[in-house]
């Protein structure tokens, strides 16, 4: 309990951004739709999005060391609920994709602060706690953002301003904290050839996943309004989706832990296409079956980053694990900037299935890359613990350095 209060303001400020700024990208898709955006335009939000996420990854060490981190952090929460507020001022596609992009920035921004703060105030007796409640905090939120919603009108201003107040409400309790901001660290350099190196399969397998996850978030609600769900049920689509990978951690861990990593991969994405082709003969069979679909599909998608990430830290060097922490994130990113307008284009031109066959396509590559690496023959020596890793900053993998070798 002292651990949980002592982290309350951190854990708080982490809850409000998810609500205000991860509520965005549902809102914006269904608000674009509205307002007849091209399927192309909305998934030019979505990759607006991660642009502005990758960029904000790279840069905030830099200002906090300039600056310190509140008023980094403030600075960030500014630019994120300028960018939810302007966006019932200027209607247009490309001016949204600016003020996504800020939002991108403010995410990142944000959590890389948030991260640096709790990695200062964490010791290797709390570590393991901290993260925990970290993940759980980070999850609810989530699953808050997307459930938001259901009870948001589409293209309305109050529906905006709702999200705006959440975000700068994310300020008070790390700025107004008593807590002495922590001396700012040194940023990880950003190496994503490391990744490369360290195992080829770990890499590809960050990058499908950055392809999955990116389309589902960004694309899905346009999915669901194709498919005929109404709002408050894509608020449960995308929450069944965010509640599947949850779920699935510790079952996946625990197997990652005793089998051949490559061959989970490989079997995570056989399940992954099995779930896509699921989705694409469920999406016409009732409301229900569409939810289920979203469920399964996280069960087996959302995972694969983690394993990959696992699979990768086998190979490293202890000294090596922050840089190799952020140049997989650094791939993730890569995946997730180019897939939502893929999927856009895909559902204008062929439907809705179209995104799930080029998901599956995605996983199925993955699945032949998986079998080719097995049979290399080349394994790891001593192996890393399985790790759930948020997918939140660069720096998240300074916290779970020493619990992969713990």
């Amino acid at each position: 309990m002292r651990l949980l209060v002592s982290f309350a303001a951190l854990f708080l400020s982490v809850v409000l951004l998810q609500l205000g700024l991860g509520g965005l990208a549902p809102l914006d898709a269904l608000s674009g739709a509205q307002l007849g955006f091209s399927e192309f335009e909305v998934g030019l939000l979505g990759s607006a999005h991660f642009a502005g996420f990758l960029i904000g990854c790279w840069w905030t060490p830099r200002l906090m060391g300039a600056v310190g981190h509140s008023r980094a952090f403030a600075a960030f929460t500014a630019a994120g609920t300028i960018g939810i507020l302007a966006h019932m001022i200027v209607i247009d596609p490309l001016a949204w994709a600016v003020m996504r992009m800020a939002a991108g920035l403010a995410i990142a921004g944000c959590y890389t602060i948030i991260e640096a703060w709790l990695q200062s105030k964490v010791t290797n007796a709390t570590r393991g706690r901290a993260m925990g409640v970290y993940r759980v905090v980070d999850i609810s939120g989530s699953l808050g953002a997307q459930l938001l919603i259901g009870v948001l009108s589409p293209a309305a201003y109050v529906s905006y301003n709702i999200l705006a107040l959440l975000a700068c409400a994310a300020l008070f309790p790390l700025v107004l904290s008593r807590a002495e901001a922590p001396e700012t660290g040194e940023a990880p350099r950003l190496r994503p050839i490391l990744a490369l190196r360290r195992s080829p399969l770990a890499a590809a397998g960050v990058v499908v996943s950055g392809i999955t996850g990116a389309a589902f978030r960004m694309v899905g609600p346009l999915y669901g309004l194709t498919v005929g769900l109404a709002a408050d049920r894509i608020a449960l689509f995308l929450a069944a989706y965010v509640l599947g990978g949850a779920i699935a951690q510790l079952p996946v861990g625990w197997l990652a832990d005793r089998q051949d990593r490559r061959g989970v991969l490989v079997w995570l994405s056989v399940a992954s296409v099995a779930a896509c082709a699921f989705t694409i003969f469920g999406g016409t069979r009732g409301d229900g079956a569409v939810l289920v679909a979203a469920f399964l599909f996280g069960v087996t998608t959302i995972p694969i980053f983690s394993v990959s990430a696992a699979h990768a830290h086998d190979f490293a060097e202890q000294s090596e694990r922050v840089e190799l922490s952020a140049a997989l994130m650094f791939l993730y990113a890569v995946g997730a900037i180019a897939s939502p307008v893929i999927a856009a284009v895909l559902i204008a031109q062929f439907g809705p299935g179209a995104m799930f066959l080029f998901l599956a396509a995605a996983h199925l590559f993955l699945v032949v890359f998986g079998i080719m690496r097995i049979r290399s023959g080349r394994t790891a020596g001593a192996r890393t613990g399985y790790v759930y890793v948020p997918r939140t900053s660069f720096l998240i993998g300074r916290l779970l350095v020493r619990r992969r070798d713990g």
